[in-house]
């Protein structure tokens, strides 16, 4: 991963998980490993290009790694590293805030 990070650690923060695509792939990888096709499905309608390049972004930055099983066909299984996994507080407050709005403005 390149180190030129941003001086400020929200600007850092989003800068790894700003895309909607990413944060909802740390949703469903914090129950456990995945592989690619069961992501796809639970991800939503999200392009397998474009599913593809967030989860490679997302093993670049350390956030999750990738286990290729040399197996016809190919299977291929994603995991959160402990530093993908330390988002997870931050994901919980996402839950809180956004139950507490749809109860106010649902």
């Amino acid at each position: 991963m390149e180190k030129n990070l941003p001086a400020c650690p929200v600007e850092t923060t989003l800068m790894l998980i700003s895309d909607r695509w990413k944060v909802l792939i740390i949703r469903d990888l914090l129950e456990g490993t995945k592989r690619f096709g069961e992501l796809k499905k639970s991800v939503g309608n999200v392009s397998q290009k474009v599913l593809t390049a967030n989860l490679r972004s997302m093993e670049d930055s350390g956030l999750l790694t990738r286990k290729v099983y040399p197996e016809v066909p190919p299977r291929v299984e994603y995991t959160l590293t402990e530093t993908g996994y330390s988002l997870k507080p931050i994901l919980d407050a996402m839950v809180a805030w956004g139950t507490e709005y749809k109860q106010k403005n649902g």
